[in-house]
């Protein structure tokens, strides 16, 4: 599933591929993953505008033209790909965007779970205004703040898009591992010096995996483990711990994060 350092991966694919070019042709192969919109609509819209820098806030990605802003979202299986023309489609290319005689930007997507929009600033205020800070640039004093008022466990806390935006279950698992806190741990007894350890591994863990386009799956890494037959923590070499934390499936260090 796409997590934001996917996303901000896909937000620089946009700007080599799309930036400050005009949209020549739109070509929508399935309406499904529009929302609100049918791709005559789409077409209307963007072919003849020029896009703007992009830019991402946790898992959305957001294109200016300045008129209709172009809203994706990747949901489980969406990407962007930039390609020449003559690239023959893929069969889960739903839309492509001709932007040049050398550039065509891909929306690809197997599962068509979420996809994309076209608003105003009014409509992309009511979109943004739904989520909380951006996981990579929160300030620590307002991530701490924002995990004390939440009653929930912190992995349940932390994948919450309106409390952080960009968390999926990877790299929260991830955090938490590095962190050496339990899962299952009720985020608002933090202590300070947790919460402060806390955020120094988010902002660590995310520049690692921003650099890498994804979680990269390394074996010091959690996430290199966390799908091996029988898991073993890549710190202390005990087993890996399965289950279910609010709902989603949870790898953890019985050992590390007691």
């Amino acid at each position: 599933m796409p997590e934001l350092p996917d996303v901000e991966a896909f937000r620089r694919t946009f700007v080599s591929c799309a930036q400050r070019r005009v949209v020549q042709h739109i070509e929508v192969h399935d309406a499904g993953v529009l929302h609100g919109l049918s791709g005559r609509q789409l077409r209307d819209a963007l072919e003849g505008r020029r896009f703007a820098e992009p830019e991402r806030h946790g898992k959305w990605l957001i294109a200016r033209t300045g008129g209709p802003i172009l809203l994706l979202h990747f949901g489980m299986t969406g990407r962007l790909v930039c390609t020449a023309p003559e690239e023959a489609a893929h069969p889960h290319d739903r839309v492509v965007f001709t932007m040049s005689r050398q550039h065509r930007l891909r929306y690809r997507d197997q599962r068509k779970l979420q996809g994309l929009w076209l608003v105003d600033e009014a409509g992309l205020d009511r979109v943004l205004g739904r989520l909380g800070p951006d996981a990579a640039t929160v300030p620590r004093d307002a991530f701490r703040a924002a995990l004390a008022a939440r009653r929930g466990r912190l992995k349940a806390v932390l994948m919450d898009q309106s409390v952080l935006a960009g968390l999926g279950n990877l790299l929260v698992d991830e955090i938490l591992w590095r962190t050496r806190l339990p899962p299952s741990r009720p985020a608002r007894d933090l202590t300070d010096e947790e919460g402060d350890r806390l955020h120094t591994e988010l902002r660590r863990t995310l520049r690692a995996a921003v650099r890498a386009g994804c979680v990269p799956p390394r074996d010091t890494w959690l996430t290199g483990r966390r799908d091996d037959p029988d898991p073993h923590c890549p710190r202390c070499g005990g087993p890996l711990r399965r289950g279910r934390v609010g709902g989603r499936g949870t790898v953890w260090c019985p050992r590390c994060q007691p």
